[in-house]
């Protein structure tokens, strides 16, 4: 499948597509993750991963775009959601530099940022170790990615 979008549908109770993220969300708030929600996971999945990806953020390093701000992986098939502020899974690295969610907080003066939170299905539980960056958490996940679909909230500083 690679990554083409399939049928899973992902949501979340604090925004809906397209629509700020709240405050409490943000690394100018409480900075917890938000919940999300998700069905029509795919027959075979074996493990699920969420990101959550800012490409308006300027260039952090070269050879890549945007702003990591959560990788989650080795969560089991048959969730269905996460809570806020959730403990499951193991955590990648963010371009924070820690491992964890960390919210929306474009430089002042950016406008308005997408922030993409992907949900990727896996024919493989591969149980990787925490600490990934993305790139790193990708190349072992590619191969494995039987669908994949997203929820974009937006965020803009005060």
């Amino acid at each position: 499948m690679g990554f083409a979008l399939s049928e899973m549908q992902l949501s979340s109770s604090a925004f809906g597509p397209g629509q700020p993220i709240p405050k409490r969300h943000s690394g100018e708030g409480e900075d917890t993750s938000p919940a999300l929600r998700w069905r029509d996971v795919p027959q075979g999945a074996q493990s699920l991963a969420v990101i959550c990806h800012d490409p308006d953020a300027p260039l952090i390093q070269p050879g890549t775009y945007g702003f990591v701000h959560w990788v989650l992986y080795n969560l089991p098939p048959d969730l269905d959601g996460l809570p806020e502020a959730t403990d499951l899974g193991a955590t990648g690295q963010t371009d924070f530099g820690r491992t964890g969610y960390g919210g929306p907080m474009p430089p002042e003066g950016h406008g308005k940022h997408h922030y993409f939170f992907w949900l990727l299905a896996l024919d493989a539980d591969l149980q990787l170790p925490p600490g990934l960056t993305l790139w790193q958490f990708l190349e072992h996940a590619e191969p494995h990615v039987i669908g994949m679909n997203r929820l974009v909230g937006t965020y803009q500083r005060d």
